[in-house]
């Protein structure tokens, strides 16, 4: 499939390519960024994600996007949509996520961002609905669902079978949104 490139005011989101390893293994070992996602990533770890971020692009469409600020073409984050992993409770949905550096939060980028790849979403054939999901403790990002129109699920808490049960980030809150109308 070919390269992805979705401008916003202040941002790109883009496909993953080779030179962005090592800021993607960045994001994924800063304490800060990472407080609420779980453990640090070992470098094996991490070049394993980031094959996954690319192979689900190369699979449907769509994945965790690298986010460049346009002003000085930093990468300052990961947002996107892609399918939701096997065995999850929200398996079959388009999941949702995002994941800025710590210096890079707070200034709107998130948002920005977010409402991008939300939109791209429902360029995708068969995407009737995204979910995203969090630590309840996690407030800066249910808000920023919140602001994007999604809606707590009352149901749809539950213990995410990838965190250990003595983990403070075992429980996850479940926020979703539906196509609208007009699109």
């Amino acid at each position: 499939m070919g390269e992805v490139r979705i401008e916003t005011g202040r941002l790109v989101l883009r496909s993953w390519l080779e030179r962005d390893r090592d800021a993607f293994h960045a994001l994924g070992n800063d304490p800060d960024t990472m407080r609420y996602l779980g453990p640090l990533r070992s470098r094996a770890e991490d070049d394993g994600a980031f094959e996954r971020q690319r192979g689900a692009f190369e699979d449907h469409g769509t994945c965790g996007w690298a986010v460049e600020r346009v002003s000085d073409g930093m990468l300052i984050g990961i947002c996107g949509i892609k399918p939701a992993k096997a065995g999850m409770p929200i398996e079959g949905s388009m999941e949702f996520g995002w994941r800025f550096e710590r210096q890079h939060q707070g200034q709107g980028y998130a948002f920005e961002a977010a409402r991008a790849a939300l939109a791209h979403a429902w360029t995708l054939p068969g995407t009737d609905h995204v979910v995203a999901i969090t630590v309840h403790t996690n407030i800066a990002s249910w808000q920023l669902m919140e602001k994007l129109g999604m809606w707590r699920v009352s149901d749809g808490d539950f213990d995410h079978p990838s965190v250990a049960e003595d983990s403070p980030l075992k429980r996850h809150i479940l926020y979703r949104i539906d196509r609208p109308t007009h699109v």
